[in-house]
């Protein structure tokens, strides 16, 4: 399958700007390991995934599982800009009586497989997700985000351990290793060695890929899928606050009350990405 790279980089754009404006008009949130996992999200729904925003809960659609929960602010961008609901709900993200509280709840958002923000959980409701399309002999995908300190969960193995067991591969779970976690450095916290590696002893095929690379997200998906025996691991090498400088550079970036420094840098990015988009149109 051969990939417009173009189209894709600007749903890419249009996705962290509006995961940018969404925070920015609450006042605070997980700016960090939202902005990390765009480039994903970008390919999962510009390209890849089979769905139908007009019948969010179509029987014969591909699942998208967020175990890393606390990323909730993009994949709500993410559902905005492909029509799942109005953009306008981004602007009531954790208020009262929203529809998109501060992790994902498939009872309240149109598009959001399952419920998640207790790291560790999702994707073992994914590899369930998973199996049951096997058992029932169904061709959907089960797609799975996990954050690099979630993977401190021992859950997370058991449920590798179970995937890898049962040849899952219609399972591809996508690794945001953004290098930090809420306290600091994942390897200064739990040093995670090597996630090839380790994916690679629990029975995974698995490729490390250039996070911020759309181009190099899809090519590994599309090979892993292409290897039809395996469950799949997408180790994406990404950095926290991915796409806004000023973000990356910040050392406690994973949950931010944006000082008047980091508004004028938050708004600066909002502008450039405007103007890149054109917009003009609403954004």
């Amino acid at each position: 399958m051969s990939l417009d790279t173009q189209k894709l980089e600007l749903f890419r754009d249009e996705i962290r700007l509006k995961t940018l404006k969404e925070l920015y008009n609450v006042g605070f949130g997980h700016y960090g390991g939202s902005l990390s996992i765009v480039e994903a999200l970008a390919v999962l729904y510009g390209e890849v995934m089979r769905i139908d925003p007009e019948n969010p809960n179509w029987e014969e659609r591909d699942y998208f599982i967020l175990s890393k929960g606390h990323g909730g602010p993009s994949l709500y961008a993410t559902l905005a800009a492909k029509g799942y609901f109005p953009e306008e709900h981004l602007y009531t993200l954790n208020q009262n009586g929203t529809k998109l509280p501060s992790h994902p709840d498939k009872n309240l958002t149109p598009g959001v497989d399952m419920t998640t923000g207790s790291l560790g959980q999702g994707i073992s409701a994914a590899v369930g997700v998973a199996l049951s399309h096997k058992l029932a002999h169904k061709d959907n995908y089960t797609y799975c985000i996990v954050g690099d300190g979630e993977l401190n969960e021992g859950q997370c193995w058991e449920a590798f351990q179970f995937a890898a067991h049962h040849r899952l591969n219609q399972l591809v779970v996508l690794v945001d290793d953004n290098k930090k976690q809420l306290d600091g450095l994942t390897k200064d916290i739990i040093d995670p060695l090597d996630f090839v590696e380790k994916f690679n002893a629990f029975g995974f095929y698995v490729r490390k890929v250039d996070g911020a690379s759309v181009q190099e997200i899809f090519e590994a998906i599309e090979k892993g899928k292409a290897q039809n025996a395996k469950p799949i691991a997408i180790i994406l090498d990404t950095v926290k606050g991915q796409g806004v400088p000023y973000l990356e550079e910040k050392a406690d970036n994973h949950h931010i009350r944006p000082s008047e420094a980091d508004e004028a840098a938050i708004l600066s990015a909002v502008a450039e990405l405007e103007t890149k988009l054109g917009k003009g149109v609403k954004g």
